[in-house]
């Protein structure tokens, strides 16, 4: 089951799936982990057209922005598509098709919603930062983890168009920052919330339907499965680096005292994550 279109439109993909260097794939290198989460990345990112639909509902009289969102979506689904693929090529137990439908039946986007979640556009321009700061972070660790030559090339390209999509976001926030006036403490409110989501359904059943998808759902052992995972290949400047982001999208400046301060705290923070996850698994 393809994810859902919200128009007709040329795809726009910087780099081409088939081009990759596939010959070079070998799975003796592939930690069981990393296929696990990468299995579960592939969902989420393959679900990217719902959010664009959700995204031009929002800015249902800005067709520059539409344009912006389609784009950004077809990007994602490639995304969803060369993971789904390298994972069906290093385990080919694994469907991905089959499991994104698994995944489609919980997760649901309003995609005819008529304002933002968020309170304002400026506040979803926020929050879509955040998500790009999460996911250009995340890509740039788990590359670095995995000695498997393709998926380490995969998460390389994955990672710069995801840095590439938060500048684009967060040029759509300065614009609309002068229409919906949110000052630098909403503007945190908003990041803050929207970081606080990771550990919602989304990225547990994704990690469910790629992984099992047939036993009873049980949020708290999925999340608690993904992120005892993920958290670990995390290191100081990955969280350096996506913390910077945060800062620059709620309107605080990076390289101070109290960003030096931040940054010890959510290394330190994201690695006691880690260590509760495992210890309770």
């Amino acid at each position: 089951m393809a994810p859902a279109t919200t128009a007709s439109r040329p795809a726009r993909e910087h780099w081409k799936i088939e081009e990759l260097p596939w010959h070079l794939l070998d799975p003796s290198k592939v930690d069981v982990d990393v296929l696990k989460v990468a299995k579960a990345a592939s969902m989420v990112e393959y679900n990217a057209e719902d959010y664009a639909a959700y995204l031009c509902s929002v800015f249902h009289d800005d067709p520059e922005f539409q344009e912006t969102a389609h784009a950004w979506a077809t990007e994602e689904v490639q995304h969803g598509k060369v993971l789904g693929l390298w994972c069906e090529r290093v385990d080919p137990t694994f469907n991905h098709e089959k499991a994104f439908k698994v995944y489609r039946q919980k997760i649901v986007i309003n995609t005819q919603a008529p304002r933002s979640i968020r309170g304002s556009r400026a506040g979803e321009m926020v929050a879509r930062c955040m998500v790009e700061t999460g996911t250009s972070s995340y890509y740039s660790a788990l590359g670095d983890a995995t000695e498997e030559p393709v998926l380490k090339e995969i998460c390389a390209k994955i990672a710069a168009d995801e840095f590439r999509h938060y500048k684009t976001f967060y040029d759509n926030l300065r614009h609309y920052l002068g229409k919906d006036k949110l000052n630098t403490w909403q503007r945190l409110k908003v990041a803050l919330s929207r970081i606080a989501e990771s550990e919602d359904d989304e990225l547990a059943f994704a990690y469910y339907a790629a992984n099992d998808g047939v036993g009873p759902y049980d949020r708290k052992l999925y999340n608690r499965e993904y992120a005892r995972r993920a958290y670990s290949y995390y290191q100081p400047k990955h969280i350096e680096r996506g913390l910077a982001m945060v800062f620059k999208a709620s309107g605080l400046k990076p390289h101070t005292p109290v960003f030096n301060m931040a940054t010890k705290t959510a290394v330190w923070f994201i690695s006691q994550r880690a260590k509760q996850k495992r210890a309770a698994a």
